[in-house]
Formats: C-alpha cells, sequence, structure tokens
C-alpha cells in the first residue's frame, strides 16, 4: 500500500529526501494547477510551458534540503512561491537581455506581465517584476498578507484553504485578502 500524502511529508521532515519524487507525484496535478495559474496571465509567446514550471519547481525544491513542510497545503504553498520566482527570474533575464545587458534603472516595456486577477482579462495586466517587487515590500510589512495573496492568486487556494492552513477564519482570510489586494494596487499605481 502506498503512503499517504501527510506520511511522505511526514518521512521528509524526518530527513528522508527519496520520498520528494513520491510527493510530487501524488501531487502532479495540483501543481500543474498552480503552475496554469500562474502562466494565466503571462505574454502569449511565454517560453514556458505549464509542465516546465512544474519541473523547474520540482528541481528548485530539490536543491532545497532540509525544507519542514507542515502539511500538504504549506508544501504547495512553497512549490507555488518558488513557481512564482521561477517567472520572476526568467523576466528579469528577458529584461535584461531586451535592454542589452544594461544596469536595472531601464525601464522594461511590458515585457513580462500577469495580473492579479481571477480572470486575467479582467484587469489591465502588472508587470510580473513590479509585482514582485510589491509582493516583497508587503511582505515586509504584514507577511501573512503576503502569504495569503499568494496562496489565494497563485496558489489558486480558496478562502476557506487558505484560513484552514493559517489556523484563523474564513472571514479574516477574505478581509486580509481585499485588504492586501488594494494594498498591492495602491503599491503598484505609486501611490
Amino acid at each position: 500500500m502506498k503512503p499517504s500524502v501527510p506520511e511522505l511529508l511526514e518521512r521528509l521532515q524526518s530527513g528522508d529526501q527519496s520520498v520528494l519524487d513520491e510527493l510530487v507525484s501524488r501531487l502532479y496535478n495540483e501543481l500543474r494547477r498552480i503552475a496554469a495559474r500562474h502562466l494565466r496571465g503571462e505574454r502569449a509567446d511565454h517560453t514556458l510551458e505549464t509542465t516546465a514550471l512544474v519541473h523547474e519547481a520540482y528541481l528548485r525544491l530539490c536543491e532545497a534540503r532540509g525544507r519542514d513542510f507542515s502539511d500538504r497545503v504549506h508544501f504547495l504553498a512553497l512549490a507555488s512561491r518558488v513557481m512564482r520566482q521561477v517567472l520572476v527570474d526568467y523576466g528579469r533575464a528577458r529584461a535584461t537581455k531586451k535592454r542589452g545587458g544594461q544596469g536595472p534603472g531601464n525601464r522594461r516595456c511590458g515585457l513580462w506581465t500577469t495580473t492579479l486577477a481571477a480572470d486575467p482579462e479582467a484587469t489591465d495586466p502588472v508587470d510580473i517584476l513590479d509585482l514582485d517587487r510589491a509582493l516583497e515590500a508587503l511582505a515586509g510589512e504584514d507577511q501573512s498578507l503576503a502569504r495569503s495573496i499568494e496562496l489565494h492568486y497563485f496558489g489558486g487556494m480558496t478562502a476557506e484553504e487558505i484560513a484552514q492552513s493559517a489556523r484563523k477564519s474564513v472571514h479574516i482570510i477574505r478581509h486580509d485578502l481585499r485588504f492586501a489586494q488594494a494594498w498591492l494596487r495602491r503599491k503598484l499605481n505609486g501611490a
């Protein structure tokens, strides 16, 4: 009988890195869903596809030895964060290439965009590098708000799933998500 996801996570916490392959295999469909959500707002000619983003995140998770995942939601949240970082790294590399390798003072021309809306067509796209900076600033002020927004918009998790993970009420999480989204929009609009 195959071990359950909680059993795999427990073995991983105890130092058995060999179970990471099986854990990723068991959660592969969820990881693909998260990757697809990350890529939904990206430009049409994006070089990464869903499978490639999952595989790149897997490689980075393998390199990050000693990670403790408290539960399935925590593992998926970290995988989502790694996927976002992969996209940010790709965005930086592409922006550098388009600038001819010049310094960070040069402005990108909308080369790498995403959206905070559930429906990418519903709002103007946001430059993913600007969004990454805004999320880092939000995390500097309130780590739990930044984590909630990442889980919801990039991880595709519901307010109920986030509430369970954070051990908070659903109403608080919904309020936090609205507040964090407004905060990010103000930050992105330079207010």
